[in-house]
């Protein structure tokens, strides 16, 4: 018997929101369904799989993703359509999708597909959720506090920064000063940790 595991089903049919969602409980599994990605994020689920429609329409996969990380969450995400091309299938898996499935549903491609992402996404969850919560710190930074961080990243002096943007070295310590303030870093390795990991979040392809 496998593992129990909420499967959030995204799709703007609801033929196919019913469709899946018979296939989810026959599998012994639980489904919750939302009609687009707004109402998944208005109660942005902590715990399961996302299994969304790819609609290049709307946004697509990496529309969907970019929506949950700026909602301050992650899930590991199934892609599905009818009939989809190869090159649909290469821009939703680069764009973060861990699977793809063909429309309609069936039961073995869905539970092997939700026993692959499952395995898959324990390896990535902690990585993408620091990502994310370190992208949401950097954020709040002015443009010139993220330019003097990004060269911080590089290993410049503040004299190097100071001199690559036209500013006294007296300024990029404030700049600095006030850019580690922001973020709670103690330390300058602190920031530049948080500007790797915000970095994680383009996106591990």
């Amino acid at each position: 018997m496998e593992q129990r595991t909420t499967i959030h089903i995204v799709d703007a049919d609801p033929r196919n929101r019913a469709a899946f969602s018979r296939v989810v409980f026959n599998l012994r599994h639980h489904a919750e369904v939302y009609a687009d990605v707004g109402e998944l994020c208005q109660h942005m689920p902590e715990k399961g799989i996302i299994l969304a429609q790819d609609d290049p329409e709307n946004g697509g996969i990496d529309g969907l993703i970019q929506a949950m990380s700026d909602n301050g969450g992650w899930l590991p995400i199934i892609a599905m359509a009818s009939d989809p091309g190869l090159e649909r299938v290469v821009a939703a898996m680069r764009a973060g999708a861990l699977d793809y499935l063909s429309q309609p549903a069936d039961d073995s491609a869905l539970q092997a597909a939700i026993t692959r992402v499952s395995a898959e996404a324990a390896n990535q969850a902690e990585y993408r959720r620091r990502a994310i919560e370190a992208r949401l710190r950097i954020s709040i930074l002015s443009n010139r506090e993220r330019e003097v961080l990004d060269r911080l990243t590089q290993g410049r002096s503040n004299k190097d920064i100071a001199r690559d943007l036209s500013i006294s070295p007296r300024t990029v310590e404030i700049h600095r000063g006030n850019m580690m303030d922001k973020l709670g870093a103690r330390h300058a390795a602190e920031a530049v940790r948080l500007k790797l990991e915000a970095s994680l979040g383009d996106w591990m392809h």
